[in-house]
């Protein structure tokens, strides 16, 4: 159990939107230097700060932190005293990883890994009737709305829906800032000619998606919403391109 300094340390990482696995000692059999609810937090670079273990703990408790940042699971991870022996078990018993550890120095530990994942933030530009519905529904998918600034790094997505206001300047930045997606609320036409006018590389101007969103058959703000959450949920879990399904009726949005 994480407190104190540990806690505000956690509470500023999760400000900041600094991904993260708090490591918590559930179970310590004796001989080992940690007592149940000892706690730490794994940062993604494998720093660990606070304290589950030694030197001996804290290579699996790397590893596996690091895979449940992956996965975005939480994993009970067993520790037991022995050789090494290939890869690691599960424990059918309770569903824990169990790794073995030459240097455990006779008891063994039981460590709770839990995956703290800031929601991934958007940027909706504008204050149409399309704008409205995407910043609307975009907390029911799990996303932090953004200021409605410019893009920062880490977002997950900029929106820009704002009809001719400052379009090209808002876009550019977005994509020069590496946000995985970036799109524009626009007419396949009127899209064509932003997209031309940005001041990015070229690999970069194909990166933005104009029209916004899959192509649905939406018609109203709130179903052309749908369709642009369903890109961003579509381009975050895939690499796939989804171009030949974005919205493209050529109506003005």
């Amino acid at each position: 159990m994480i407190r104190g300094a540990l806690a505000d340390r956690a509470g500023r990482l999760l400000a900041a939107h600094v991904p993260f696995v708090q490591a918590t000692v559930v179970r310590a059999q004796r001989p080992t230097s940690v007592h149940p609810g000892d706690g730490a937090l794994v940062l993604g670079d494998g720093a660990i700060e606070g304290f589950v273990g030694g030197t001996c703990a804290e290579a699996s408790v790397r590893l596996h932190a690091s895979r449940a940042l992956e996965t975005g699971e939480p994993l009970l991870l067993r520790l037991v005293p022995g050789p090494v022996g290939g890869e690691d078990a599960v424990d059918t018993a309770d569903g824990a990883v169990v790794v073995h550890n030459p240097c455990l120095s006779g008891g063994s530990l039981d460590i709770f890994l839990e995956p703290q994942l800031p929601a991934p933030r958007m940027v909706v530009v504008g204050s149409s009737p399309i704008a409205e519905a995407v910043r609307a529904l975009a907390g029911a998918a799990g996303y932090e709305l953004g200021d409605g600034g410019g893009p920062c790094a880490g977002d997950a997505a900029f929106v820009v829906a704002s009809h001719g206001t400052a379009e090209e300047e808002a876009l550019s930045a977005a994509l020069l800032e590496g946000i995985p997606y970036v799109a524009l609320v626009a007419s396949r036409l009127r899209g064509a000619a932003i997209r031309a006018a940005l001041d990015v590389p070229d690999a970069l101007r194909a990166q933005l998606h104009s029209p916004a969103g899959l192509d649905l058959g939406a018609r109203t703000p709130t179903e052309i919403a749908i369709s642009i959450l369903a890109e961003v949920v579509a381009e975050r879990h895939s690499q796939a391109t989804y171009a030949d399904r974005r919205a493209g009726d050529g109506v003005e949005r």
